[in-house]
């Protein structure tokens, strides 16, 4: 049984959630201590339990230590299956880390799979339901597979209620793939979600954007959407000739709507500059994903704390090696290998 310590590197639910979905598609048991422990609070919050318990479902798992507040789990994976699942938080906790849970082993499943996640959709500090559709499924296809999402409903923080779908064909091999240049930028495209405020938060949320980028106003949406509770966010779309990255801001309460989108430009901006493919955040996801595969390139920032530790959780699971050059202050090169 493999040991983990929470608290090493990043320190938060990234460590439960690739170690749950590694452990699936390896058949490695894990045991985990310190969970979240650079976390306030500590141990296992809901989003990071319906991600244990549905690692468990899909698989069979044994599980020891699945409560609220653990700081210590036990996991012993069965094989993954396919099916229809539905996987409910309860709460505003972003669907989307769940669904990235789940994804790994049934990619690698016997079976095509149908899987509903309900709670939140666009929250701080996890990607919003654009960024899975338009980023992170396109990367995914690329591998062989077919994923398609489809937003039934968007879940804002406090209230969630959010419904999105995700139906998966598998391949009996995924095959890994380079991508080291972004290409021509094709399109750019700003859209501000308000569901239950004013309008003119999202229209000036668009003007920020709009006077920090010179966009023009055909590349500026502002849409009113029907969720549960009062929400807000801005997305940032860039499609280029080989990738389509999206970054976002989410309103939260006292923080004026210029802030909200001016974070978002300044985030899509250091991705311009830089000249890579593949963002910050994309970065993890793709990196898990390529060590699946057993082979694949791509260039990025200099490795974040996050996907520094990911590199390190996948060397204990996998039999690859993660290769990293720095070729300049905002670039690097990731290569996997068998």
């Amino acid at each position: 049984m493999l040991e983990l310590d929470g608290s090493h590197g990043e320190g938060g639910g990234q460590v439960v959630r690739t170690s749950l979905a590694l452990s699936i598609v390896t058949g490695k048991p894990f045991r985990i201590v310190n969970l979240r422990a650079r976390r306030s609070p500590p141990g296992l919050r809901r989003q990071h339990l319906v991600a244990v318990e549905a690692a468990a479902r899909v698989s069979g798992a044994r599980v020891e230590g699945a409560v609220l507040g653990s700081r210590e789990l036990t996991f012993v994976p069965g094989e993954a299956v396919p099916g229809e699942y539905d996987f409910p938080i309860g709460t505003a906790g972003s669907t989307t880390l769940v669904f990235q849970t789940v994804l790994p082993p049934l990619l690698c499943a016997a079976g095509p799979s149908i899987l509903t996640f309900e709670g939140g959709t666009h929250n701080p500090m996890a990607p919003p339901f654009e960024f899975l559709d338009r980023a992170f499924l396109p990367l995914v296809r690329r591998l062989g597979p077919k994923a398609e999402a489809e937003l039934e409903r968007p879940g804002f923080y406090p209230a969630g209620g959010g419904r999105f779908t995700v139906t998966l064909e598998p391949v009996p091999k995924l095959q890994g793939f380079d991508l080291l240049e972004r290409g021509p930028v094709r399109r750019r495209r700003a859209t501000a979600l308000v569901s239950r405020l004013p309008r003119h938060i999202a229209e000036r949320e668009l003007e920020q954007v709009a006077r920090e980028t010179g966009w023009e106003p055909a590349a500026l949406e502002a849409r009113e959407v029907d969720a549960f509770g009062p929400g807000n966010a801005v997305l940032l779309e860039v499609e280029s000739e080989n990738v389509t990255e999206v970054f976002n801001g989410i309103g939260e309460r006292g923080l004026p709507a210029e802030t909200v989108a001016s974070r978002a430009v300044r985030e899509m901006r250091r991705y311009l500059d830089a000249g890579v493919p593949v963002g910050e955040h994309l970065a993890d996801q793709l990196l898990l994903l390529l060590a699946l595969a057993g082979s694949g390139a791509f260039a990025t920032h200099p490795l974040s704390g996050h996907a520094a530790t990911q590199a390190e959780l996948i060397a204990r699971f996998l039999d690859v090696r993660i290769l990293v050059e720095r070729t300049s202050e905002e670039r690097c090169v990731v290569r996997v290998e068998s």
